[in-house]
């Protein structure tokens, strides 16, 4: 499997989110090659500001592996985590991020601010970008809907 086939793992995870009333955000962790860990979003089902999918991820990556550190490890996400999955990322030690699409407003890899630049902390290696298209065409559909359903129309 390629970044690609990650992602469209990633980007399933999105829609599954999407189909429960979650903002359709969907992440894989992968380490040697293989999918060890999947999270997507679960706000609304937990009723939990912080279970977000790259944190879903990390929990149950932490728990494949039994350990907090996951060096070696590759994430992939639709969208560019916040600053509060980038300080987990950082946390964990995930040693690479590889990304959908940019978030302009809360995105905490480059976009709003990069917290992987902060010293002395671990620096994952991070990539955004790919399959970027899809991956904004899911957050844009979704909040389309809402936004109609908000206004009664069909």
């Amino acid at each position: 499997m390629d970044r690609y086939d990650f992602m469209n793992e990633a980007i399933k995870l999105a829609e599954d989110a999407s189909n429960a009333g979650e903002i359709p955000v969907g992440c894989v962790i992968v380490k040697d090659g293989k999918i060890i860990a999947e999270g997507k979003n679960r706000t609304e089902e937990t009723k939990s500001s912080i279970m977000h999918a790259e944190v879903v991820a990390i929990e149950n990556a932490c728990k494949a592996l039994s350990s907090p550190n996951l060096s070696g490890c590759e994430m992939y996400v639709t969208l560019e985590p916040c600053p509060m999955c980038a300080g987990a990322i950082i946390n964990s030690k995930i040693s690479k991020v590889v990304f959908g699409t940019f978030d302009l407003n809360y995105g905490a890899c480059g976009s709003a601010l990069n917290l992987f630049s902060i010293p002395k902390v671990h620096r994952p290696e991070c990539y955004g970008g790919i399959s970027e298209d899809r991956c904004s065409d899911l957050l844009s559909e979704f909040f389309k809907n809402i936004r109609t359903n908000k206004n009664g129309e069909c």
